[in-house]
């Protein structure tokens, strides 16, 4: 039941996400090395990945350490010059907190004549864990737990993360400075804005304090009195683009949206279907994204072309109930009941790091019966929307998509499958 379609998704999933994965997109852009060391830091889920793409580029000439996500590393065994930490996310730990901290002193103890090599990618705001001076990890977890659940943007919660860093917003290369720093970075953000991945450790910040306590003012958030009165007092501004703590340092792109979705974009083309990319900064509410899809699905349907809609961006859940369930997860469960059964059309979306939410799957697919296969099991869609519970709801049809952790991130992936009879 399902088979023809549910494979050909699954192969375009797969198809965006090899195309950028470290191990493709990062030795083109790798620096020659410098006079002195070769100092490897960064942050992220594929931060593991691209560490021993550098290993094998530069081989025992590099040294360093990475923070990547629970589950994400590769084994000190095989990047034995390179220290992997695994630490929390979405919710920073003690673990982040104390490896973010021994990569300042790492960049700290370089010199003019040595270069201090930064990988970052999606999930390392949360990674570089070390707070400012005077604020507390439980008050930046908490923080944090409450940006989240208000459906916050990546952006907005980015904001807020650098304004209570040690390391984030240009900060990293301030404590770097004069060494020269090459950043290198997997995109997971919509405009791929170097300040926004990782909330920027080596970049110039756009942002302000005001713009982090307007965030919280928006959701109204209380936060902890001692970050209260750190935002407040607004002493140590991130930098901007003319500080001359920034003035040696770079940045480059090697993987976004984009190029994942020109990949499967092309796998479609190859299988006779016609691509249509609807663009790679979708934003919003996963319900709401799903309401218009679907609406554009039904237009598509009605003018009887085989096509596949294609997006990418980064869609987010305010929390209302007690469910679980990322917003690929939720964005599938809306579209299944606004679609309501529509023969000819199929889905999938997916997180492309392989991790949607903090549940163990990517996202989820969906069929022209899924809604009659739900009823015949006694689940109620509506009930399991409310309660943000999409992952509950998918769990007994097996529509799970679950292929473990990816090694890299450029957001969410959907497809949208059209083939009218």
């Amino acid at each position: 039941m399902n088979k023809n379609e549910r494979e050909l998704l699954e192969s375009l999933f797969r198809s965006a996400v090899d195309a950028v994965l470290p191990e493709r997109c990062l030795a083109p852009h790798l620096p020659r090395a410098p006079e002195g060391r070769t100092v490897v830091v960064g942050a992220g889920k594929a931060s593991a990945a691209m560490a021993q793409v550098v290993v094998d580029h530069y081989g025992e000439t590099v040294s360093g350490l990475v923070i990547t996500r629970y589950g994400h590393g590769l084994g000190t065994s095989r990047i034995s010059q390179i220290d992997i930490v695994e630490a929390g996310h979405p919710i920073p730990d003690d673990a982040g907190n104390l490896a973010a901290s021994r990569i300042l002193d790492l960049v700290r103890g370089c010199g003019r004549d040595d270069l201090v090599l930064c990988l970052l990618s999606g999930g390392g705001s949360a990674l570089l864990a070390m707070p400012a001076a005077g604020i507390s990890l439980d008050d930046k977890q908490n923080v944090t737990k409450s940006l989240i659940a208000s459906g916050a943007t990546i952006d907005e919660i980015n904001c807020v993360r650098k304004h209570l860093s040690a390391v984030k917003g240009g900060r990293l290369a301030l404590v770097a400075h004069p060494t020269a720093v090459v950043t290198l970075a997997i995109s997971d953000v919509a405009g791929d804005d170097p300040s926004v991945i990782a909330s920027g450790p080596t970049t110039a910040d756009l942002t302000t304090f005001a713009d982090a306590r307007a965030i919280l003012n928006k959701f109204d958030i209380t936060p902890p009195r001692p970050i209260a009165r750190y935002l407040d007092k607004a002493l140590n501004e991130t930098p901007t683009a003319d500080d001359p703590g920034l003035k040696n340092t770079s940045l480059h792109i090697v993987a976004s949206a984009k190029q994942a979705l020109a990949a499967a974009a092309q796998s479609a083309t190859e299988r006779g279907l016609e691509p249509v990319v609807l663009g790679d900064e979708i934003q919003g509410e996963a319900r709401e994204v799903a309401r218009a899809h679907a609406a554009l699905a039904r237009d598509h349907k009605a003018r009887g072309k085989a096509v596949v809609l294609l997006s990418g961006g980064e869609t987010t859940v305010t929390i209302q109930g007690s469910g679980g369930g990322g917003p690929n997860t939720e964005y599938m469960l809306g579209l299944a009941i606004e679609l309501a059964g529509e023969k000819d059309i199929y889905a999938i979306a997916c997180d492309s790091d392989g991790i949607d939410g903090s549940e163990d799957n990517a996202g989820a697919m969906i069929f022209p019966d899924t809604l009659a296969r739900a009823n015949t099991l006694g689940l109620a869609p509506q009930d399991y929307l409310a309660n943000n519970d999409s992952y509950s709801f998918f769990a007994p049809l097996r529509d799970l998509v679950i292929p473990g952790p990816t090694l890299t991130n450029v957001n969410d992936f959907r497809a949208i499958l059209i083939t009218p009879t």
